[in-house]
């Protein structure tokens, strides 16, 4: 049997976080939508060229081009024993076409809950570094020295999706068309909700729970 954790949830909800806390101790690998379509953006790909202009404006990339990066990863021998999905799936659309790539008696899905408020705050202040991608918060997490990365030196800077106004939209267009997943995956009784404005020891300790892995 596989194990395959899908975590749900708004953006900034820590669905990264939790991911790559998880992933290391229980030695899954962790697939981030977020992280293999920037990279396809930064390398300018043709799926990157494809998404570019829905990531900038705060939109949901198509389902087709989705499906298409993430057929491609799950293609790769890792992934036999399982893996943790960071992003993934965004709409019903892709969630039904996940469907066919897995077993859904393999699956748990963990939903996220945050407020908006919560949520913006929390994007607006992260930062990253453009060189080695270390994630940074400017209230809860920042560098020793502001700007520069602590680990490569490298420049911190504000993704475009983490300004306000983009964020916003993010959350508006997250309500509009991924929220539905909460239903879809509750009516499969495979959808347990967790608190993400509760501290991070909390939230692991949660998710330990309900998966019992």
């Amino acid at each position: 049997m596989k194990k395959i954790l899908v975590l749900l949830g708004p953006p900034g909800a820590g669905k990264g976080t939790v991911g790559s806390i998880l992933s290391k101790e229980w030695e899954l690998p962790l697939i981030s939508s977020g992280d293999i379509l920037r990279e396809n953006l930064k390398k300018e790909t043709e799926i990157g060229i494809k998404a570019k202009k829905y990531v900038e404006s705060g939109e949901l990339v198509p389902d087709e081009i989705v499906m298409e990066m993430i057929e491609k990863e799950l293609s790769n021998f890792i992934y036999n024993a399982g893996f943790i999905m960071d992003g993934f799936p965004r709409t019903i659309e892709q969630a039904k076409m996940f469907d066919k790539l897995t077993d859904s008696n393999d699956i748990k899905v963990i939903y996220l809950k945050a407020d908006d408020d919560f949520l913006v705050k929390r994007l607006s202040l992260r930062r990253v570094c453009e060189n080695c991608g270390k994630i940074y918060h400017l209230v809860n997490i920042p560098p020793v020295k502001e700007g520069i990365c602590d680990v490569c030196g490298g420049k911190l800077i504000q993704r475009v999706d983490d300004r306000e106004d983009v964020v916003r939209r993010r959350l508006k267009v997250y309500k509009e068309q991924t929220a539905p997943l909460i239903k879809y995956y509750k009516e499969k009784n495979i959808l347990f909700m967790v608190n993400g404005e509760e501290n991070l020891k909390n939230t692991l300790s949660e998710i330990k729970k309900i998966t019992e892995w």
